[in-house]
């Protein structure tokens, strides 16, 4: 006789999609105490319901394991959502009318604390030009105003933001940041890189904890609905580690976290690796090697095409990115940390910005000798072929920002890098073909958590307008659903805590209204992977998110 405590606390029968290569497929599930207690079908779990379990019949639905967002920003992002900060991304606002509509409103409602606004994108938002202090300064010329770029990598400030910042001529340039100065010393308003930006957004950024503990629980709800379960934070600061704590200990926060700590000048962490727990664990450290390719700099071997798109970003014809650091500076910081056990996570997007950061990697594995290191390439967007062959036989993982080719797929071709260049951007299909394991994200806020779109653009490769890009580059739908589960839980080396249903995981599950994998997004007429409905998120075998 089973004894009571032996009784699964919940039962799934239907279709399920495990992720688990050895079992690829099961009609029933077990849990029992946030568990994964059996996988198989009916005749294996019978036994294990009790008077109290919840049996669910799944029906039409389709149960698989929780989406891992491998590359995301959920503690930043909680903030930057809020309401101190004024949200023109893009997605929210799409017209540069718009844009300056809802700056003048808030300029006119602020308080003596400015106003503070996020998603500036001349790209999408077309008709924008890069702001300049003098424009600030006239658009509010008492109260802070900063706006940060989509791409999070530029912010723009007038006089009374920098002075609240304590941002002066003589403010010493962060590593591997900077502020743009004229030919007279004086500052131009505009921070260059995550050093300098926070700076400028310091008093936007200060929470409470009382008031994370919210901002948090919103998040975790956002990345919720959209069937995550995991999220690594590629941006952890240890500033934020009291907000964080009151967060876990209120229940506010139901996404687990894999934490990757920026990396400073002084290249050390008080944490050690794998420091933390099932919900929170910090894992890793976050480099960047270059910036962002919708501001100009990122370093690539190719120029920017000279179009009217490149002159509202102020770049000069045939103009070139450059890297945040020197490859001495990249294979410096990155021994720092990987001497001491850290798993590295460079973000990087030109091909010679790959090309520095390989040639530092291999010289410090080679010093520095690990098994399974997993060290990774953040976005990836010009990595090329050769490249990805490379950083396969150096153990190197990829994540690949994929949804770049839905919002800016004709962008990249049409206005910065043409055909040759824009049209292969992320191409996973490379990757895949290198042996490489790769992962998904949307790096929140730069596009919306939307891990099935995700999976889509990555079998179909076509933009918003519907735009066809190096179909070579496609890979199936199954092969993007592990890039969304397994491979990035694998990536947060988290593969033997979630990404798959297996007995001993964690109940991490997202039930779908269909399969992915039985939808074909490039038949006549396509199927939508993207529009798939989110019908239910658990976490630890606790619903999290309900339809």
């Amino acid at each position: 006789m089973t004894e009571p405590l032996a009784f699964a606390d919940r039962v799934f029968f239907g279709s399920i999609v495990t992720m688990h290569d050895a079992h690829p497929e099961a009609t029933a599930v077990a849990v029992r105490a946030g568990r994964i207690t059996a996988v198989g079908d009916r005749a294996d779990v019978a036994s294990l319901i009790g008077p109290d379990t919840q049996v669910s019949e799944l029906g039409s639905s389709v149960l698989l394991p929780g989406f891992v967002e491998a590359h995301g920003h959920p503690l930043s992002e909680a903030v930057m959502l809020g309401t101190q900060v004024l949200d023109i991304r893009p997605v929210v606002i799409d017209t540069a009318a718009g844009v300056q509509h809802a700056l003048d409103q808030a300029i006119k409602a602020a308080g003596t604390h400015g106003v503070y606004a996020s998603g500036w994108d001349s790209l999408l938002q077309v008709g924008l030009v890069e702001p300049t202090r003098e424009w600030l300064n006239a658009l509010s010329p008492n109260k802070p105003l900063a706006i940060l770029h989509n791409s999070g990598h530029f912010a723009y400030f007038n006089d009374a933001a920098a002075a609240v910042a304590g941002v002066t001529r003589d403010t010493a340039d962060p590593v591997g940041a900077s502020f743009a100065r004229d030919a007279q010393g004086d500052l131009t308003g505009i921070a260059r890189e995550i050093g300098a930006v926070e700076q400028i957004f310091s008093p936007a950024l200060a929470s409470s904890p009382a008031d994370f503990v919210s901002q948090l629980a919103a998040e975790s709800r956002r990345l919720n609905a959209a069937g995550i379960t995991t999220s690594g934070e590629l941006s952890y600061s240890p500033a934020t580690k009291a907000g964080l704590d009151a967060a876990s200990a209120a229940g506010a926060l139901t996404v687990r976290l894999r934490l990757y700590e920026m990396s400073t000048a002084a290249q050390h962490s008080d944490a050690r690796p794998g420091e933390g727990d099932e919900l929170v664990r910090q894992v890793g450290i976050k480099m960047w090697a270059d910036g962002s390719p919708w501001v100009g700099n990122i370093a690539t071997s190719f120029p920017y095409l000279d179009t009217d798109a490149t002159r509202a970003l102020g770049l000069e014809p045939h103009h070139h990115g450059q890297a945040n650091y020197t490859p001495e500076q990249i294979e410096e910081i990155s021994a720092a940390y990987f001497s001491h056990g850290w798993q590295l996570a460079c973000h990087v997007h030109g091909d010679d910005a790959v090309d520095s950061v390989l040639d530092a990697w291999e010289r410090v594995v080679q010093r520095h000798p690990r098994d399974d290191h997993r060290l990774r390439l953040e976005h990836v967007g010009a990595m090329t072929p050769a490249q990805f062959v490379r950083a396969a036989s150096l153990g190197v993982t990829a994540s690949v920002f994929i949804d770049h080719l839905y919002y800016w797929g004709d962008v990249l071709v049409d206005d910065l890098f043409g055909t040759e260049h824009g049209a292969p951007w992320a191409r996973a299909g490379s990757a895949l073909a290198a042996g490489l394991r790769i992962s998904f994200h949307n790096d929140g806020s730069v596009t919306p958590p939307e891990p099935l779109r995700n999976i889509e653009i990555a079998a179909t490769r076509r933009s918003k307008s519907g735009r066809l890009l190096a179909p070579e580059e496609r890979i199936t739908v199954a092969q993007a659903l592990r890039a969304e589960t397994i491979d990035s839980a694998f990536q947060l080396f988290s593969d033997h805590e979630v990404g798959s249903i297996e007995p001993g995981k964690l109940a991490d599950f997202v039930v779908l209204g269909s399969s992915p994998l039985a939808v074909d997004p490039t038949a006549e007429p396509a199927g939508s992977i993207a529009d798939i409905p989110v019908l239910e998120t658990i976490l630890g075998g606790v619903t999290v998110y309900t339809a």
